[in-house]
């Protein structure tokens, strides 16, 4: 993946956490709103000091991860959603809520699995089972202690409450167990999809090339080239202008019937290893058919254009191809100009005009389509 995807993708998993976070932080004001609530129905044992103090701190617990969530904070933790320190604080106030509660403790015990719940997609299943343990003996030690202390009202509805909190906690954990592999088999089965869609691009990218590429030269061929000359008309802007030329190697026909078809193979392929020496990145040379090719210099003048092709046919004719014994190489060339809103079929016309003006003086040179006939 790279930098600039890594980082829009980090930017939206943070979002994705703030917005969790808010709705953890909405439950809180629900839980208080309920806690006032009981204080006012004398459900409530701590006074209303206390539960002014207890609303100040819980609220402050919030701003603070709020400022963590906000400032980036969280992402310097192995977890940055933070899951299993907001249900372990959870947790902690809501064992401190249970302790002052009288009647409605039973009624409000609910709100433990609803903690639970939080972490049920993002908890490991030991972490999970771990933190419905801290559930369990924190309201069991709560009753216990109070029982202790003979302060439990009704022993007998205390108990019933602990054994439905762990029968629904037990049920709770095996449900996060199944959850978690069926997760885990989906997070494989995205993976292998990516995998094979790797593949199928990776497929699809070689297809392309295959339908651009001439097999024999390695160059693009005519086909593709129409379609990059046609798009780079397309792009010009005013005043620029492109060089266009269409290049022939001389006496083809007599190399492939004097030394055979795959010496002219072979000699094809020469003049593509020359080219791609001579030419500069983003210059396009394909085969046009045969033992014709083609060359698009984009950005270039007149001078450029005539110096690149004099250049390519002086290397051509030094060229020695291994293993045979063809002398005496050369091509011919035809150059013209692409300026905006020019038709490529009218250049590519100028250029063979201005190849057939090279052969039929004399072949191994290159002639200008701006230049006179007399010239």
């Amino acid at each position: 993946m790279s930098t600039v995807s890594q980082r829009v993708t980090d930017k939206l998993l943070q979002k994705l956490l703030i917005k969790r976070f808010i709705l953890a932080a909405g439950t809180y004001v629900l839980v208080l709103i309920l806690t006032w609530v009981a204080a006012l129905s004398d459900y409530f044992r701590a006074s209303i000091t206390t539960t002014v103090v207890t609303t100040v701190l819980v609220g402050l617990c919030q701003c603070a991860l709020a400022m963590v969530f906000l400032k980036g904070w969280n992402r310097r933790f192995r977890d940055p959603s933070l899951t299993e320190f907001q249900v372990l604080l959870a947790i902690v106030w809501q064992t401190w809520l249970m302790a002052n509660l009288d009647g409605a403790r039973g009624t409000f015990l609910v709100l433990y699995l609803l903690i639970l719940l939080f972490g049920l997609f993002h908890l490991g299943q030991r972490v999970f089972v771990r933190c419905a343990v801290l559930v369990f003996f924190s309201f069991a030690g709560l009753n216990l202690y109070e029982g202790y202390q003979m302060k439990l009202a009704d022993p007998g509805l205390a108990a019933i409450q602990v054994c439905v909190l762990f029968v629904t906690l037990v049920w709770l954990c095996l449900y996060a167990n199944y959850v978690q592999a069926s997760r885990q088999r989906m997070r494989q089965r995205r993976y292998a999809l990516q995998a094979h869609q790797e593949t199928l691009r990776g497929m699809m990218r070689q297809l392309e090339d295959l339908v651009a590429t001439d097999e024999l030269t390695g160059l693009f061929n005519r086909r593709h080239f129409l379609s990059l000359a046609g798009r780079e008309l397309l792009s010009m802007d005013a005043g620029s202008q492109h060089g266009l030329a269409l290049i022939d190697l001389d006496h083809f026909k007599r190399i492939n019937d004097v030394h055979g078809h795959a010496a002219g193979d072979q000699v094809l392929q020469v003049f593509a290893q020359v080219a791609g020496a001579c030419l500069r990145e983003g210059d396009v040379l394909a085969r046009y058919g045969g033992e014709e090719f083609v060359l698009l210099l984009p950005d270039a003048n007149t001078e450029r254009l005539s110096v690149c092709c004099e250049r390519l046919r002086l290397a051509f004719a030094t060229a020695e191809p291994q293993g045979l014994e063809v002398q005496n190489l050369s091509l011919s060339v035809g150059m013209t100009l692409l300026l905006e809103g020019d038709d490529l079929d009218d250049a590519l016309h100028r250029a063979d005009q201005a190849l057939y003006r090279a052969k039929r003086n004399g072949r191994n040179q290159c002639a200008a389509a701006w230049e006179t006939v007399d010239a």
